[in-house]
Formats: structure tokens, C-alpha cells, sequence
């Protein structure tokens, strides 16, 4: 893997002990990023206080509900593509019937993978500091949110979601202590976060000033591929620049994307090394970049030049086909202020006037055919080849909300949790399918839970040892999703069972069944 040389002294990162980690940075003009708050599963990063954990009527804590009982551990992608481009029509389900009790209790008794999210969080198949020093967030429904909570094995995660029936977790860190234990600690600075997945959070309402097809919380086909091409270019970097080879990508239930990276040397990072990854990877800044471009400097970095090959048939189809963003006038005076030639928006100005109905890759044709044919650019032609790579680079390059993966103890919505706006499960996306990836063919949990049913009684002449072969989760549009992710899982203990052999004797994951 490449190691920096140095970086530049406009970089938020520049400095700092993270230097020896990164690649050499793509160097861009630095603008502060606005606070994010648009993201679609808000997680708090600092300790909340205890009356959050309390229920409405502050009788009765809901941690207090929690059983701390020792028990044993339990034993326990295919999808379709786009037909069209044309906003699907919503479930018919209500959000409230996505987030019943009832339905979560069947969903999480009968479909969750308990189990191979454990391993994937303890690096182990028994249970060990991993995942019991581990904290979860609970989001029940009514809206409360019960920080710190930390669990022994996976049953007792397993008995406890039964019994509670959140409507999603979120995932935090390792802690130094087991969570539940900080306030015995007679220095609160010796409960500190150790450990934890560098995360990635791509959300469709941050391409609301690109996109013309939806807006907001909604989301169609057509700027789906937004969040195809964000993924292919952070996937690359990750895998060619970096090294990480463990990279799981899940689709959030409803307009967006996460990354979990679970390689040791990515697990082990601090704040400084995030934050530079973040930056590395941060070229756009804010949601709307404004009239004076990227400052993108020239040579191209290696990282940007490869963005820009895997981005660029995107933006001849899906950005200036599909989304057409210079459409109306106004739309257009866009793309104007990101030419800087005076000389040249003028008579392009003049021209599309005369021509209102000119689609963008009319106008984007335009540039070229106005600027050489009346000399009307002051611009040279390689100047102006490396505006328009900018422009492309506005409309394609990821969109990430850079927050997300500067801290450590930052806490995400975990796989596989119900979307209680959506209903959608929270699937893994297998990115050497990732083409074939539709959002909206996702399953419901209400229509899971009707799959069971409808298998028991197409298979009711089977004998009950045939039937209890196959268990709920294989019988449903949720298999091919559980079975990939079990394979990544056992991708991961694999790797990390080589580790432990070469500290000690510990086999690791010899003999584990998935």
C-alpha cells in the first residue's frame, strides 16, 4: 500500500500522527463544511444524559428492564433488476404496522441473523471483549433512545431485541470497560471507546441541488444511480489505495448507503486517522458547492483520475440524460457560473436565449463548439478540457457526510434492522452486483413474515423433520442477503483466525459452521 510524502498545508488533516497511514491526498482548495443535519439516521456521538434512558412518565428506567443474567450461546445476492425509471409506488403497509411490536417480535424471533452479526462484531466465534465491551442503542418505539447497552452472548442480544422489540439498534464501539459498568469507574476519562468499524455514510438528500428527478426523503431509480456511483468510487479507494479487502456495504431501508470497514488496521484507527481518511476521500464539501468550482489542482491526483474513468460514462447517461440538470434557465445559470470566462458564458448565454429548448447534453456540447468556433474563449483548450473534468466531478463525485467517519464512537444503524419509514430490511449490497442492486426490490418485514406463512402451507405435505431443516429466514427473499453476509463474515473470522495463530496456538474458526 502507498504511504504519504507529505501533504498540503491546506488540508484539514495535513499534520498529525496519521500522516505515515494515508496515500498521498488528492490537494483541493479547503471550504468549511456546513454541520450536517440532514442525514437520515441521526446518531449521537456523546454520552446522553440518564433521564434519556427513562421512560415518558420518569417512573421506571427502560435499562432496568434489561436482563444481565449469564446464559449459554445460542446456535441459532440475488436481486432484480430496474424494470423502469419511474418512482415506484409506495408499500401499502403503514409506518405504524412496520413498527408493531408484534411484527418486530416475529421478525426479530424468526428472521434476524443473530448469529453471523455476533461473529462479524467479535471476530470470534465465542464471545469475547469484541462484542461484550461492546455498545449498542436502542430506538424503541414512542422514540426512546437507551444509550450503553452491552450484552454477554448473542442470545442474551437475541432475547433482549425479542423482548424489547427496538425499532432499529445502532452499533457504537468497543469501550475500554464493559458500558454498563461506567459509572463504577472513579475517573470517567478511563471509559474510552478502543475499537470500531471505520464507517461510510452516503445519503440521497445530500445530491438534492443535482438531482431534478426527487428531492428530499424521496428517491426513484434515476438518482439511485447516484448512489451506485458514490459507492464504486469509495469502494476502489478503499480496496486500491488503502489495502482494506473486509469492506461491507449496506443499503440503509430507504435513500442511502453505508460502509463498514472491519479490517483490524482499520478497527484499530483513532480520531486523527478517520478524519483523514474522511479527507481524502471529501472532495465536495457542503451540499452545494457554489459558483467557483472545485480548485481542483493539476496534475490530477491518481485517485481523482480514476474517479473520473469510472465516472464519466455516468454522467453522458445518468446525469445528462436522465436527470437533464440545465434544463429550464435557471437551471442552466448553474452551469454558467461554473465556467470562468466571461467571453464564453456570454455567448453561450446569447445562444441558449435563442434556444430554449436545448437539452444539457446539448448545452454541454455547446461549451465546446462555442469556445472554438469563433475564438470566443479565453480560455486554452487544455484549461478548458480541465473545467469540464470540475463540472463532472460537481455532478458525479460522492457526496459523503464526512462526520459519520471522523469519530470513533460514533454510533451507526446496524444491518439488517426493519426501516420504520420504509419497512425495507437494512440488506447488505454485493458490490460485484451492484448494478443489479434495486432499492425497491428489497422486502418489507411484513412481506418476510407473509413468505413464512405462504412456504408452511405450499410445503405442508413435507414431514416435520423436512420442515425443521429449513429454518424461517431460508424461506423468504431475505436468504440471499443473510447468505452473503454470512460469507463476508466468514471471510472476516477467517483472516482474523490467521492472526490469533500467528500469537498463539488459537485455531480461530476451524470447525465453525455457517
Amino acid at each position: 500500500m502507498p504511504h504519504a510524502v507529505s501533504t498540503s498545508p491546506e488540508r484539514e488533516s495535513s499534520a498529525g500522527p496519521e500522516d505515515d497511514f494515508l496515500p498521498d491526498a488528492p490537494a483541493v482548495d479547503t471550504k468549511e463544511k456546513d454541520e450536517d443535519s440532514n442525514t437520515e439516521e441521526p446518531a449521537d456521538t456523546q454520552p446522553k444524559p440518564e433521564a434519556r434512558t427513562a421512560a415518558a412518565d420518569g417512573s421506571t428506567k427502560l435499562e432496568d428492564l434489561f436482563d444481565d443474567d449469564e446464559d449459554d450461546e445460542f446456535s441459532s445476492s440475488a436481486q432484480s433488476k430496474p424494470q423502469d425509471s419511474s418512482q415506484p409506488k409506495p408499500q401499502e403497509a403503514s409506518k405504524a404496522q412496520y413498527s408493531e411490536p408484534d411484527t418486530l417480535r416475529q421478525f426479530y424471533s424468526r428472521l434476524f441473523p443473530f448469529r453471523p452479526l455476533f461473529q462479524w462484531l467479535n471476530h470470534s466465534p465465542t464471545p469475547q471483549p469484541d462484542f461484550q465491551n461492546r455498545e449498542f442503542a436502542f430506538v424503541l418505539p414512542g422514540g426512546a433512545y437507551i444509550r450503553y447497552q452491552s450484552f454477554a452472548s448473542a442470545d442474551l442480544f437475541r432475547k433482549q431485541c425479542i423482548q424489547m422489540t427496538p425499532e432499529r439498534f445502532e452499533i457504537g464501539p468497543q469501550y475500554s470497560i464493559n458500558p454498563r459498568d461506567r459509572k463504577t469507574l472513579r475517573k470517567a476519562s478511563s471509559f474510552r471507546p478502543v475499537m470500531k468499524e471505520l464507517v461510510f455514510d452516503i445519503d440521497m438528500t445530500d445530491y438534492d441541488p443535482i438531482r431534478t428527478c426527487c428531492s428530499g426523503a424521496k428517491m426513484c431509480h434515476k438518482c439511485w444511480q447516484f448512489i451506485i456511483m458514490a459507492i464504486k468510487v469509495v469502494d476502489a479507494a478503499l480496496r486500491d489505495d488503502f489495502g482494506f479487502q473486509h469492506i461491507l456495504w449496506v443499503y440503509s431501508g430507504r435513500r442511502g448507503a453505508h460502509a463498514w470497514i472491519s479490517d483490524k488496521r482499520a478497527r484499530e484507527m483513532d480520531d486523527a486517522k478517520r478524519k483523514s481518511i474522511a479527507g481524502y476521500l471529501e472532495l465536495l464539501r457542503g451540499s452545494d458547492n457554489g459558483k467557483k468550482g472545485l480548485g481542483i489542482r493539476r496534475p490530477l491526483h491518481p485517485h481523482i483520475d480514476r474517479s473520473l474513468k469510472i465516472l464519466n460514462p455516468y454522467f453522458q447517461n445518468e446525469v445528462l440524460a436522465d436527470q437533464d440538470p440545465w434544463e429550464s434557465a435557471e437551471q442552466a445559470e448553474k452551469l454558467i457560473q461554473l465556467l470562468p470566462d466571461k467571453t464564453l458564458t456570454a455567448a453561450l448565454q446569447k445562444k441558449w436565449d435563442s434556444a430554449p429548448d436545448r437539452t444539457s447534453n446539448q448545452k454541454w456540447a455547446d461549451i465546446d463548439a462555442v469556445a472554438e468556433g469563433g475564438n470566443l474563449s479565453t480560455l486554452s483548450a487544455k484549461q478548458l478540457v480541465e473545467v469540464k473534468q470540475d463540472i463532472r466531478l460537481e455532478y458525479t463525485y460522492p457526496r459523503l457526510d464526512a462526520e459519520v467517519s471522523k469519530k470513533l464512537n460514533h454510533l451507526l444503524k446496524s444491518p439488517f434492522v426493519v426501516h420504520p419509514g420504509t419497512g425495507r430490511v437494512c440488506v447488505p449490497i454485493d458490490v460485484r452486483r451492484l448494478e443489479e442492486f434495486d432499492p425497491f426490490a428489497v422486502p418489507t418485514v411484513t412481506q418476510l413474515l407473509q413468505e413464512i406463512d405462504d412456504w408452511d402451507q405450499k410445503t405442508g405435505a413435507l414431514s416435520e423433520e423436512e420442515r425443521n431443516k429449513v429454518q424461517d429466514w431460508q424461506k423468504t427473499g431475505l436468504k440471499p442477503y443473510v447468505e452473503y453476509f454470512r460469507g463476508y463474515v466468514a471471510s472476516l473470522l477467517k483472516e482474523e483466525g490467521k492472526g490469533k495463530r500467528g500469537r498463539d496456538e488459537d485455531g480461530g474458526v476451524e470447525g465453525m459452521e455457517f
